[in-house]
């Protein structure tokens, strides 16, 4: 007799039959917990490469900000023509880019905090485990 999504309904199995799958469905565990934590890296490492990719776009436009500085420090103290508002609007637009990629990788690596460890999952199947083997 099978019911929802496939299940048999083992009420009727000897214990011996039971307790003869067990090593099968530890193995099962242990299996989808390792393929679990092979998800959980690789999806922990290409969220720390993204970060890492977005603070070195910031860094771009600040590198990039410094020479804008200097055109406009130049430019404003050597004459008050509308160049140096010109240099200015350069200077803010790269200090405006650079806030913004470091805050897109601030919350990738805020990202990459909030994702479930597997070796937590491991430590609540263990207590559960623990928890039934008590009880017997």
């Amino acid at each position: 007799m099978t019911v929802s999504r496939g299940f048999r309904d083992r009420s009727d199995d000897s214990l011996l039959t039971l307790v003869g799958e067990v090593p099968e469905l530890v193995r099962n565990l242990v299996v989808a917990e390792v393929d679990s934590a092979k998800n959980w890296a690789k999806k922990a490492g290409k969220d720390a490469g993204m970060g890492g990719v977005w603070f070195i776009v910031a860094l771009f436009f600040l590198f990039w900000s410094l020479p804008a500085l200097a055109a406009f420090a130049i430019i404003g103290l050597s004459s008050w023509m509308p160049a140096w508002v010109a240099s200015l609007i350069i200077v803010v637009i790269a200090l405006v880019g650079a806030l913004v990629f470091a805050w897109l990788g601030l919350l990738r690596f805020k990202h990459l905090s909030r994702s479930t460890n597997p070796v937590d999952a491991v430590k609540v199947d263990a207590r559960i485990v623990k928890d039934v083997a008590d009880e017997f």
